[in-house]
């Protein structure tokens, strides 16, 4: 009588097997030699252990490229934060208050290589209340500030922030930073607000990291306090 096979013998059964079964190879040590695979590099066909060394320098070249990345990350890291402490330092050298805000946003745009920055603060004091700074913010822009609790990061879909910015139309992507005093991430309301802006639709998207920002913002707050 003729048996039937109904469930054959798959690649994965195969595949399981050997996985489930280490000393397969041992107890078959030929096989080594004998199977040949073909090579990703070339159109020959290379030995099953010529392919695993080759799979095991793939694996140490791409090591070797994380490595060099979170070196390379490491090292940008260092000069940011050089860049930041530099920056607080001619925050708090700054005596006339009245240029500060203008100045908060010259300094990001060079120091930081962002293209617009744009800047308004409110409920300032009344030496100050005349200035462009404080002027030309609704009350839906002032409680849209105090409801952020980090920095918004993502493309410009019309906020009246971009309106302060010098050219709004060439502004695809933004950071929007609340300045309010104490953490970012805390209660108090917000008495202004930071734009920065690209054209580079990828520069501020909505995946990043915002520690950075939140550092710039937290900074502009503590030195445009004394406006207030």
């Amino acid at each position: 009588m003729t048996t039937s096979f109904t469930n054959p013998i798959t690649e994965d059964d195969i595949a399981n097997y050997l996985a489930n079964t280490p000393d397969f190879f041992e107890r078959h040590a030929e096989l080594l030699a004998a199977v040949h695979l073909t090579s990703p590099h070339s159109s020959r066909a290379v030995s099953l252990q010529e392919r695993q060394a080759e799979m095991l320098r793939e694996k140490i070249k791409g090591m070797e490229h994380r490595i060099m990345d979170m070196i390379r990350n490491g090292n940008e890291n260092v000069l940011l934060s050089d860049k930041l402490l530099r920056w607080a330092c001619t925050l708090f050298q700054k005596t006339d208050l009245l240029t500060l805000p203008d100045q908060i946003a010259m300094e990001i745009q060079e120091q930081f290589s962002v293209p617009q920055v744009g800047l308004k603060v409110w409920g300032v004091a009344p030496e100050f209340a005349h200035a462009d700074f404080a002027a030309g913010v609704s009350e839906d822009a002032k409680l849209f500030a105090s409801s952020l609790t980090e920095p918004f990061c993502g493309v410009n879909t019309g906020f009246e922030a971009v309106s302060w910015l010098p050219d709004p139309l060439a502004a695809t992507s933004l950071a929007i930073l609340p300045l309010r005093m104490g953490p970012l991430s805390g209660v108090a309301p917000a008495f202004g607000l930071l734009v920065l802006a690209s054209p580079d639709a990828q520069r501020f998207n909505s995946t990043m990291g915002t520690d950075f920002l939140e550092h710039i913002a937290e900074l502009a707050s503590a030195a445009l306090s004394r406006l207030r």
